[in-house]
């Protein structure tokens, strides 16, 4: 038995089982989390792992025989994060897992929804089209956790409707994903099992919802001005410093040549990584001076045209925008998190104790990309403690740059909640 809520504290719990049996797992989730929340929850969010995907149907009617929070939303994932029975976070990967978080959550409005990518208004929809299809008022301010089937489409006309309609509000997420092997995904929401579109919770009043995604890499070269760009297509490029913020300089050569040149200047060692891991990223902030690590967009390089020099990248570029090369590895990936969870820490050393975390990490990252496991759940509590995180491996990754929402690939993103 759960006592009721005495206090104006909010709290959160979660528990993770790796029980092959879906019955075991769930009965241990649910009483180890219960116990470590001490009051009645009024919010859950649940991970499963693709290993019981041909039980998805089960989960739903055997987790309300013991569980009563009213609102609940999950989906499945390649690999699981949660908090084994020592208190400590664990990733597991490739194996049965279920991962369970319940919440108490004085003063916050709670609003759970699923929306079909039909049901989407388009981009030329005003604002209220956007609110009428997700049903949360701007005014309430509210912070969405966002669970999609990776098969639903207009996925980015959704990230861009939402910042259009709740400019200031925080999206994390993924997309649900499966193991090597294959096999369906799963969305939930509210006890119902859904196998397309997007489920989501909104959270609005005394709750404070704040970020870090780390994209993994590290920058080479210098900062460079585009002076030439259609669609996604680098066409002409020059060395941006502090001093010329302004207008170009007239100096414009071919990201091609800018390339060459700037791999002839490599280690040996980062040579060789270029070949398969370089990618560019793209400055989100036009009026920020000094970039630093997290202020670029990382996109991937998808092509070069060597009879005109032009390279390009996943995402529309235009004249004046700053862009940086990047390179991807597991060191790189290492560092990228650490500095931002240290300037995390060093901004934010007078708020209020973090009381919980969501982890949405690229399947490409976990034990495959460091060699071993649990990496950056420990990092993470290292500077955390041990805080209640969950969360899956995602097949794309939910998170703002520079202000706006966007689908990451190889990124880790973290959604870090206290009271307000």
């Amino acid at each position: 038995m759960v006592e009721a809520p005495t206090a104006d504290r909010m709290k959160w719990a979660n528990a993770l089982s790796t029980r092959s049996s879906l019955e075991a797992a769930i009965e241990e989730v649910v009483e180890r989390a219960q116990e470590r929340l001490g009051v009645a929850a009024n919010f859950g969010i649940l991970f499963i792992s693709a290993a019981f995907a041909s039980e998805y149907s089960r989960l739903m009617p055997l987790l309300k025989e013991r569980l009563s929070v009213p609102t609940l939303i999950g989906c499945s994932g390649g690999g699981i994060i949660g908090v084994d029975s020592s208190g400590e976070a664990q990733e597991v990967e490739m194996e049965p897992a279920l991962s369970l978080s319940l919440a108490y959550l004085p003063e916050v409005k709670i609003q759970a929804f699923h929306v079909t990518a039909e049901e989407l208004p388009d981009l030329d929809s005003s604002p209220d089209a956007w609110v009428k299809v997700i049903g949360v008022s701007p005014e309430d301010q509210p912070h969405f956790i966002l669970l999609v089937d990776p098969m639903s489409s207009k996925l980015n006309d959704l990230l861009q409707g939402l910042d259009f309609a709740y400019p200031g509000s925080i999206k994390v997420g993924g997309l649900a994903s499966a193991n090597a092997m294959g096999g369906n995904n799963g969305l939930f929401c509210n006890y119902e099992l859904l196998r397309e579109g997007i489920v989501g919770v909104a959270l609005s009043g005394k709750i404070v919802v704040e970020t870090i995604v780390a994209q993994g890499c590290r920058p080479i070269g210098p900062t460079y001005r585009v002076t030439e760009g259609e669609r996604n297509i680098l066409l002409g490029l020059e060395v941006q410093t502090e001093e010329d913020l302004g207008a170009s300089n007239g100096q414009g050569r071919t990201p091609l040549t800018v390339l060459q040149e700037l791999i002839q200047e490599m280690s040996e060692e980062d040579r060789s990584l270029a070949q398969h891991s370089l990618f560019v990223g793209v400055a989100r902030n036009a009026f920020k001076q000094t970039l630093e690590q997290g202020d670029f967009l990382i996109r991937q390089v998808l092509g070069v045209d060597p009879r005109v020099g032009a390279i390009a990248i996943g995402d529309r570029v235009r004249p004046g925008q700053r862009v940086r090369f990047h390179l991807r590895d597991a060191e790189a990936s290492a560092d990228d998190l650490r500095n931002l969870l240290e300037r995390y820490c060093q901004q934010n050393s007078d708020s209020p104790t973090s009381e919980a975390a969501l982890m949405f990490s690229c399947l490409g990252r976990g034990e495959g990309l460091y060699g071993e496991a649990n990496f950056d759940s420990h990092l993470f509590s290292r500077y955390f403690g041990n805080i209640p995180l969950s969360g899956f491996f995602c097949n794309g990754e939910i998170g703002p740059i520079g202000g706006s929402t966007f689908l990451h690939g190889y990124t880790s993103v973290f959604g870090i909640l206290r009271q307000a």
